[in-house]
């Protein structure tokens, strides 16, 4: 489904702020593969996702989705393959517009325009099948303005925007950081369920090691734009936290610097 081979990307080339944000990533994801990513601050795991959604240019390596060579297209071009969720509740989303409005943005991703009413009556009626199935209450609320909503309806609604039309990859960027512990809870079972309903292929970045544990069926983690540990199946099940840290102790020959991740 999606092949990343020996990517590189350095950032402000011989200056002083020479930041070397990936060094040779190399991944291979199957057909509704659910991988968690772990690391430290400056592993390498937001540039992946970036370099993948097209957001810059890399300056080595390839990258393949469907076995079509990506590399070359810019942002815009990448959007039909990619479905994606960030950090901020307030991006990804357009906060002047309604629900309903959003949503019938989303559902024509990747599609030609033409004249016509920007939502039928039929898309309302599938709208609010799909909203109440967050169970959030917010298929009562579809022309509620997106900038009224808390944190976590939004991040749910951001999610149910990225998968209306299914993606060849879901790239979620540490997507519930922002909320607090039992909203980010609610917005995780939410992306289990969507994820497993539509065998989404799907990157999930995140600073919890409890989560990135729990969820998905592989596990890699990055350092210093290198991915170090690629864990699955049976050896994903039976990993802890303590477990991790060792390996990444034993694979880095340094000590996990992330405070967050390891406490959160």
């Amino acid at each position: 489904m999606i092949r990343i081979e020996n990517i590189y990307k350095t950032f402000n080339p011989g200056t002083i702020n020479e930041k070397h944000a990936l060094n040779g990533a190399d991944l291979t994801l199957e057909d509704g593969e659910f991988v968690t990513v772990i690391g430290g601050n400056g592993a390498g795991k937001s540039t992946m996702l970036n370099a993948i959604a097209g957001v810059w240019p890399v300056d080595q390596g390839r990258i393949y989705i469907d076995d079509v060579d990506v590399t070359g297209l810019c942002e815009f071009r990448r959007a039909g393959y990619i479905g994606r969720v960030f950090q901020d509740p307030m991006t990804g989303t357009a906060a002047d517009m309604e629900i309903e409005e959003n949503l019938a943005l989303a559902a024509r991703r990747g599609k030609g325009r033409g004249l016509g009413w920007g939502v039928s009556r039929k898309d309302r009626d599938f709208f609010r099948s799909k909203l109440a199935e967050l169970d959030l209450g917010l298929e009562d609320r579809m022309t509620a303005k997106v900038g009224l909503l808390s944190g976590g309806q939004r991040q749910a609604l951001t999610l149910l925007m990225a998968t209306i039309v299914k993606p060849r990859i879901l790239l979620l960027d540490e997507h519930t950081a922002a909320l607090d512990p039992k909203t980010a809870a609610k917005v995780l079972e939410a992306t289990e369920r969507v994820i497993s309903e539509n065998r989404l292929t799907t990157f999930m970045v995140t600073h919890n090691m409890r989560d990135a544990i729990a969820h998905g069926n592989r596990l890699i983690m990055m350092h210093e734009g290198r991915i170090i540990l690629n864990i699955a199946g049976q050896d994903k099940k039976r990993l802890t936290v303590e477990a991790l840290l060792h390996k990444f102790e034993e694979m880095s020959g340094s000590e996990f610097a992330s405070d967050k991740a390891i406490l959160a």
